[in-house]
């Protein structure tokens, strides 16, 4: 064989027609590289949308309803999901009927309130769960995972008895103290807190760095997203919470707005309008936190799935 012919490359085989035609069609894979057949992908894309019809249905009608008119039907058949004349005079009347303002102020009181002492007593306890070393710390861990157990109708007498015994009974302090730090956002953060490399904090303590400037300065910047999904929780609970407020509060100055609203059921049972204007003013909050921490939430959802 001359030098030409060893310099010279192999030729590839000539694909067939249905090789090329399989290599001209656009491959759709998922996040492992499987190939997904265009049936499963439009299977996955219906059931994605009916969970999206389920969840956001509900609120979307109620929306359509708060913006109806008072001579647009809203019991027609079949329903009309666009109203015909949009209008927020509904809003004025919640206004109106109820001090719902001061009733939002109430409650965005408890629920920040509840926001920073979770924050803050979750990642101090999830700290000392991860990282401290001490006798006593599986018992502890295993302590708060007995207290999700609990269902909060079981002690709900022995909090009214404890804030009452305390002076607490009919304030907003009384509505905040029991959930102030949740057992579920501790394991959030003790979840995330051991996914930690530990060789940063030994190098921080190699370096003369005591346990208040590892946890400040490099654990807890390191679990902003934990944080995030712990701020979130916390702020739901304070500001859906309906039961215990109701228990604890009898003043209506005092009420929050979740027990404010019930009152558009009670002497305003047949106009429907009504009540969904007061619906979407207590869901608003809740949207425009989550559409600010969004980015922060799926990342946090991910430091603490990890290890348990």
């Amino acid at each position: 064989m001359s030098l030409a012919e060893k310099a010279r490359p192999a030729e590839k085989p000539r694909a067939t027609g249905r090789e090329r035609k399989r290599q001209r069609e656009p491959r759709i894979t998922d996040e492992h590289g499987h190939r997904i057949r265009v049936w499963e992908l439009a299977l996955r894309y219906l059931l994605l949308l009916g969970v999206l019809a389920l969840t956001i249905g509900p609120f979307l009608w109620q929306l359509s309803t708060s913006l109806k008119g008072p001579t647009e039907d809203i019991f027609s058949s079949p329903p009309k999901f666009l109203p015909s004349d949009p209008t927020l005079h509904n809003y004025e009347r919640v206004a109106d009927t109820i001090p719902v303002w001061d009733y939002a102020l109430n409650s965005l009181k408890v629920a920040a309130a509840n926001v920073v002492t979770n924050c803050v007593g979750a990642a101090l306890a999830g700290y000392a769960l991860a990282r401290l070393r001490y006798r006593g710390r599986r018992v502890a861990t295993l302590v708060f995972i007995l207290t999700m157990l609990v269902p909060v109708e079981g002690i709900i007498i022995a909090q009214f008895t404890t804030m009452r015994e305390l002076g607490l009974n009919n304030t907003l302090v009384g509505v905040l103290l029991p959930g102030c730090v949740s057992a579920l956002n501790v394991l959030l953060m003790r979840n995330a807190f051991l996914n930690l490399p530990y060789e940063i904090e030994e190098a921080a303590f190699v370096d003369g760095a005591n346990v208040w400037q590892r946890f400040c300065r490099i654990a807890l910047p390191a679990v902003k997203g934990t944080l995030a999904v712990v701020a979130i929780f916390a702020f739901m609970g304070a500001w859906d919470d309906f039961l215990w407020p109701l228990i604890v509060l009898s003043d209506p100055s005092r009420f929050t707005l979740t027990i404010g609203l019930n009152y558009l059921h009670g002497t305003f049972a047949n106009d429907e309008r009504l009540v969904a204007a007061g619906t979407i003013i207590a869901v608003a909050p809740l949207i425009i936190l989550f559409a600010c921490l969004q980015r922060y939430f799926f990342r946090g959802v991910g430091e603490g799935a990890v290890k348990g």
